[in-house]
């Protein structure tokens, strides 16, 4: 894994599938939204899928005229499917299946031996840079306490 994106860089722009086939670029959010970038090690996993029923029982907080939620992991867009269909959620998950892990690598957490993105979550403004970000390992669950202090600065 190489560092993470710092707070103050530009992030890499991507376009990737969600769960229902249909690209998503991050820089289309320009000048229109922040957007929260979440990555997660594994669809269907006991602590990603409580991270994100926390996104998804507080959406208001993620997702508004102001702000966007991209959720990323290294699963396929079919397993992106069956997750978001089971477990209700309505935003968008993006698979970086292939190149394996590419987009991840870009922001610097990709776990290489494990083949998943590490916990990663960075708050990107409207211009596009890196406001906040917290790292986490795999099996170490992430607070958003953070996310939603450094959002309401910047909205």
């Amino acid at each position: 894994m190489t560092s993470p994106l710092a707070v103050g860089a530009a992030a890499p722009d991507f376009t990737l599938k969600d769960q229902n086939g249909q690209d998503v670029t991050l820089s289309s959010f320009r000048g229109d939204k922040c957007v929260v970038v979440v990555f997660y090690p594994f669809a269907f996993s006991g602590i990603c899928t409580g991270e994100l029923c926390e996104i998804r029982d507080n959406l208001g907080a993620f997702v508004s005229d102001d702000v966007q939620v991209l959720g990323i992991s290294t699963d396929h867009m079919f397993t992106q499917r069956a997750w978001a269909d089971k477990e209700g959620y309505f935003f968008p998950l993006l698979s970086d299946f292939w190149p394996h892990g590419a987009v991840a690598q870009s922001f610097g957490v990709l776990h290489e031996g494990a083949g998943a993105a590490v916990r990663g979550t960075f708050l990107i403004d409207r211009e596009g840079v890196v406001r906040w970000s917290l790292v986490n390992e795999i099996g170490q669950a992430r607070d958003f306490t953070g996310y939603h202090e450094a959002l309401r600065e910047l909205v």
